[in-house]
């Protein structure tokens, strides 16, 4: 079984003037066990490299087992903020 991780970055990215434009989260899914040391690399999500470039940093805020069907539904829910531990006060 495949595991889908919730990233939060530490800093919002995108068009400050603009809250529509701007990203908290990304949502991926690990198939190998591997993938968000991937992402750590700065070898992943475009999203990623991209903060990592700008020196922002970056938690697993939250991780479920489940396959890419899991990883589209909470991609297309938008808003990852409302399941993100860290937006809602709990611990990452």
């Amino acid at each position: 079984m495949s595991t889908v991780y919730l990233l939060h970055f530490l800093e919002p990215i995108g068009n400050p003037s603009n809250p529509h434009g701007q990203a908290q989260h990304y949502i991926g899914i690990d198939q190998t066990g591997r993938r968000i040391e991937v992402q750590t690399a700065g070898n992943g999500a475009r999203i990623v490299a991209a903060v990592q470039a700008r020196g922002i940093g970056f938690v697993v805020a939250a991780t479920w087992p489940g396959d890419r069907t899991l990883e589209r539904r909470l991609k297309r829910r938008k808003h990852a903020s409302r399941f993100c531990p860290v937006c809602r006060g709990g611990a990452s």
